[in-house]
């Protein structure tokens, strides 16, 4: 049996250690969070195959949680921008073209509170998500009988649960935003098209008209009992037959 002293000794060693390794974990975090605070990493993080849905998530692109002030924004983004400023990487510019201006965009669109709203929303609704998912697997394990324990108890594992399905949602809005101006974009086509055709339409009949009215009152009517009535000329045909009618009847003594 251990003496009373020894097991204070190890319960202080433990408690040590335990501290030790708590502060080791956070050294390491903070050694991986600097790690890509480089003008290389970021970039290539800003630029990698998929960012275009990646970038979507402003806050992922700055690496900053939703619940950050506005000030720690605009500090984040004085960081960023400098790291993958152009003139800073003139080696890698256009890809450091293309990062700035992700890092751009994403602080522009948290400065409008109305898009930043929306952005934290998306957030919240993939973590509403997830958390549903995860109560209805843990109640169909309960209900076979098996342990309800799930890889989302993780807090880890849960945020990125969370990270997926956040970007899904942005995808699927992002995907839905261009359908619609694509949409859009052709009924302003068809709707110009349109006026256009009827712009001709009407250019056509006025150009008919004075033709008509151009000729005499008997050479209207041969024209109308010889030409139009057998014929049912169309309208993009009229200009045409008036041209035959005159020339039919260019030598008739009136």
């Amino acid at each position: 049996m251990a003496a009373p002293g020894e097991s204070g000794a190890s319960a202080g060693g433990g408690s040590t250690e335990e501290a030790f390794m708590t502060f080791y974990s956070e050294v390491k975090q903070i050694e991986k969070r600097d790690s890509v605070l480089t003008s290389k990493n970021q970039i290539e993080r800003l630029t990698r195959p998929g960012s275009s849905y990646f970038n979507l998530n402003p806050f992922e692109v700055l690496q900053i949680d939703p619940e950050v002030t506005d000030e720690e924004i605009k500090k984040r983004f004085r960081q960023l921008s400098i790291l993958v400023h152009p003139d800073k990487n003139q080696d890698d510019a256009d890809r450091a073209q293309k990062a700035f201006e992700a890092v751009d965009k994403a602080y522009k669109l948290l400065l409008d509170q109305e898009q930043k709203k929306r952005a934290l929303d998306v957030i919240q609704a993939g973590k509403e998500y997830v958390e549903h998912t995860v109560k209805e697997r843990k109640k169909q394990l309960k209900k076979e009988g098996k342990p309800t324990n799930v890889e989302e108890d993780d807090p880890e594992l849960f945020k990125q649960a969370v990270y997926k399905q956040t970007m899904k949602l942005f995808a699927e809005l992002e995907i839905k935003r261009k359908e619609r101006e694509a949409k859009e974009m052709h009924e302003r086509k068809r709707q110009r098209e349109e006026e256009i055709e009827a712009q001709e339409k009407a250019k056509r009949e006025r150009e008919w008209q004075k033709n008509f009215e151009g000729l005499s009152s008997y050479c209207r009517r041969i024209f109308i009992e010889e030409y139009v009535a057998p014929r049912l000329v169309p309208v993009a045909k009229q200009k045409e037959v008036i041209q035959e009618a005159k020339i039919s009847l260019k030598d008739v003594v009136f």
